[in-house]
């Protein structure tokens, strides 16, 4: 070989390493950012670990990624092949060997709350995935990565997109079952006050209610070792305390609110819940009702807030307001189905409507002015004008009704019930005679439902409006009525509270039943059944007649 051959070859061979060289500096800076920007390297003991997690952080060292890989390798295999019952552990041995992986525990805890959840045609079997993806976030992942706030994202994303939303077709099955589990624990109407008084824990009980006590006298009386074992009785009783703890408790005269304390325990033990917070979150926004997922939702990402460094991140600050808006229009729970899960009566909630407005507000603010912002900061006042009135709370809907003439000089001038009957009607006119039925028929029902309820107000306004749009339509059809006129009011009414009364369950019912009856009693009717025929609207003749 020539000498030119030699120094051609080795300067080829140089610039071939110096190539792969510049080459594994590129990727090495790349991979080291990935690991950085996921917490895949070693950090130290992780907080709050359990002796799994320490082993396998310690001892398996840079070889836990290999055995990660092998695990998602074997996740993947078995869901493409159907193969469902491994997932839940693997998802937590992966967990185990990459704690700090935020963003794979949240797609395992997504993969089993979406993608495994709807293969299941039971609603029971998809609501057991749920909430296991619930669990893996919640019970797992926020003990080892407690300042990153995709973890509470993702968390809050599935009460607030899965459970709250009705894209799936169980929506229901996943909102009793939470609002049933979670008023065990928490009561139908709790005090939050009474909560967060509570003691935090033992210890903080043990430190107020000192030994000599009188309730630890009573605590013995009733035949409890300990604190744990009561807690143990009361909630497997579902928060029934024990008659003859509180017969003791009345002898030695212990005013210690045994009942809260154990109910706060609770809470936190099975739904990660803490009183304070839930205290400060209704005190910022209004009161919540928390046994809906949207007040998990907002608190999740409040939580994910508060742990993040600088206390901002733009995913919690959407999740909280997108859960406020839901909360408004439906955040309110008026009627559980305890028996079969399927039906479940829900309502707006207007202690947050000034807490929806200012959230608007601030994005329209932080946001440069976008006219995006300001344009969905209108459409929600016209949608919460329209709710007010139809709820029968007038002097609120003026109020934002001139809120939303200050956004839009001179564009409405016509009077609050104009403004809203016109809201109603642009939906309406256009409407199919089928369509148009519904709608009347769901004011209708709602008036049905809060006659029930024993809200006479709201049922007042339910039927004005159903009364409103049938007219209205009558008239703007009035050219071709033969052809697409509606049935006669009085016959819609009468089909939906015969309907009322055959799918009420029995309380319900009988409680519809029995103001039909009165109301029908006070026009000299001998039934309810000529009530409904007559067309007259639920009233109450005490009530003062909306004002206009």
């Amino acid at each position: 070989m020539s000498k030119f051959r030699i120094l051609t070859l080795n300067f080829s061979l140089l610039l071939i390493t110096g190539i792969l060289v510049l080459a594994i500096n590129w990727s090495a800076s790349r991979m080291n950012g990935i690991i950085k920007e996921n917490h895949l390297h070693a950090t130290g003991q992780i907080k709050n670990a359990p002796p799994m997690v320490v082993f396998t952080t310690v001892a398996l060292g840079s070889f836990r990624g290999i055995l990660a890989d092998i695990l998602w390798l074997r996740a993947a295999s078995l869901q493409d092949s159907g193969n469902y019952f491994e997932m839940v552990q693997l998802a937590y041995w992966i967990t185990e060997l990459q704690p700090r992986f935020s963003g794979a525990t949240a797609y395992l805890a997504w993969n089993m709350a979406y993608n495994i959840s709807v293969t299941c045609s039971q609603p029971e079997d998809r609501w057991r995935w749920i909430q296991e993806g619930i669990r893996l976030i919640r019970d797992k992942a926020i003990d080892y990565n407690p300042s990153d706030p995709l973890i509470y994202k993702e968390l809050g994303w599935i009460f607030q997109h899965k459970v709250g939303n009705v894209l799936d077709d169980a929506h229901k099955y996943y909102k009793n079952h939470l609002a049933i589990d979670m008023e065990n624990v928490i009561g139908a109407k709790p005090d939050w006050d009474r909560f967060a008084a509570a003691p935090k824990d033992e210890a903080a009980f043990k430190a107020i209610y000192t030994g000599n006590n009188p309730f630890w006298v009573a605590l013995n009386a009733a035949g409890f070792a300990s604190l744990d074992a009561l807690y143990e009785e009361f909630t497997k009783n579902n928060g029934t305390i024990s008659e003859l703890l509180l017969k003791e408790m009345s002898a030695v005269k212990s005013v210690v609110d045994i009942e809260h304390y154990l109910r706060r325990q609770w809470l936190y033990k099975k739904f990660r819940l803490e009183s304070d917070l839930i205290k400060r979150i209704n005190q910022q926004y209004g009161q919540l009702d928390w046994r809906l997922p949207e007040a998990q939702s907002i608190y999740w990402a409040t939580k994910g807030l508060e742990m993040t460094i600088g206390n901002r991140d733009l995913s919690c600050e959407r999740m909280i307001t997108q859960a406020l808006k839901d909360a408004f229009v439906s955040g309110r729970l008026l009627w559980l189905d305890r028996n079969n899960y399927e039906n479940i009566i829900l309502a707006p909630n207007f202690n947050v409507i000034d807490s929806v407005a200012d959230t608007f507000e601030k994005a329209y603010q932080e946001n440069n002015k976008q006219s995006s912002f300001r344009s969905a900061k209108i459409n929600f006042f016209k949608e919460a004008i329209t709710l007010l009135y139809n709820y029968g709370m007038f002097s609120k809907a003026e109020d934002y009704y001139k809120k939303l003439k200050r956004e839009e000089p001179g564009a409405h001038r016509m009077r609050l019930d104009e403004f809203v009957m016109k809201e109603w009607a642009e939906d309406v006119r256009s409407a199919s005679v089928k369509q148009a039925t519904d709608i009347i028929a769901g004011f209708i029902f709602r008036a049905c439902n809060y006659i029930v309820l024993g809200d006479d107000d709201a049922a007042l306004a339910q039927e004005r409006m159903a009364r409103y749009i049938y007219n209205n339509y009558s008239q703007y059809n009035a050219d071709i009525k033969q052809r697409v006129g509606l049935a006669s009011y009085a016959q819609i009414k009468k089909s939906v509270t015969d309907a009322c009364l055959q799918n009420y369950p029995p309380a319900m019912a009988a409680i519809l039943r029995e103001r039909l009856a009165q109301e029908a009693a006070a026009r000299g009717e001998k039934s309810a059944e000529p009530a409904a025929r007559s067309g007259l609207p639920f009233s109450n003749p005490l009530l003062p007649a909306p004002a206009r």
